[in-house]
């Protein structure tokens, strides 16, 4: 709607809708879109109508006891898992709040989190194989059932990042990733070589497991956003589907 304030209007939405597409690819909850989105308008003295769905954002923005109003639909990106930009800009909408920070600051604000350097891909390979290796441990796995987990977490990790880095479907790539985990550990299993090589086997393709998506889907459905729950809980059992997809795969080539 055209008024006196509609361009500043317009600067508060694109600004909201940066934050809650940042928020949702970044796997944050609906709950947790709608309250951060909510705080940041209210501090800047603007309403807000917000309606999240699994794919887009629609979002309408008026003056506080104005008649000026603006809405506009954003789509969100692939959904990832990023806590250092959920919490980044959980921090920030207290500080809009106690700082009584202006759209240009929480636009700077949004730029700095969003340009954070990512941690080294050879760190995130060896820690996540150390995941790997710690739950291989906790399941009862000895030395050799450790270093074998290690390994097949490392490459099955890779080989994951490699086939979303050529763009393959994402639960395609999660059925590589799987398989390629279960053929390095299942060949101890084949060849008996370890104590408990099925330790190894087990553990190996954990890190695959969707924890985020599925914890997000209870805490939707709790919070009554049914609908975002279910496709996150459908999302989530598609992807553990991937996992023993791959898993199954591996166990057939070796006949285990």
């Amino acid at each position: 709607m055209n008024g006196p304030n509609i361009g500043k209007i317009k600067e508060v939405e694109e600004m909201l809708l940066d934050v809650g597409t940042l928020l949702m690819s970044s796997g944050a909850s609906t709950g947790r879109v709608r309250t951060t989105v909510n705080r940041i308008a209210d501090a800047l003295n603007y309403d807000v109508e917000l309606l999240i769905t699994s794919r887009s954002l629609m979002l309408t923005v008026t003056e506080e006891n104005g008649t000026d109003y603006t809405s506009s639909v954003r789509r969100t990106p692939p959904h990832g898992v990023n806590f250092r930009i959920v919490s980044g800009i959980s921090r920030m909408s207290w500080r809009v709040i106690e700082e009584k920070l202006t759209v240009d600051q929480i636009n700077a604000e949004i730029t700095r989190l969003t340009s954070l350097p990512h941690y080294p891909r050879l760190v995130v390979l060896s820690l996540v194989a150390l995941a790997g290796a710690s739950f291989c441990r906790l399941s009862g796995g000895e030395g050799f059932e450790l270093l074998v987990t290690f390994v097949a977490t490392f490459f099955g990790l890779y080989i994951r990042q490699e086939a979303v880095k050529k763009r393959f479907n994402p639960y395609l790539s999660i059925v590589f990733a799987s398989f390629a985990a279960s053929v390095i550990s299942g060949l101890s299993v084949k060849l008996g070589i370890g104590d408990t090589p099925e330790h190894a086997l087990a553990t190996s393709v954990l890190f695959l497991i969707p924890g985020v998506p599925l914890i997000n889907s209870l805490t939707d459905l709790i919070d009554g956003n049914t609908l975002n729950g279910i496709v996150r809980g459908v999302n989530g059992f598609i992807m553990a589907f991937a996992i023993a997809l791959g898993l199954m795969f591996a166990m057939q080539l070796y006949g285990i």
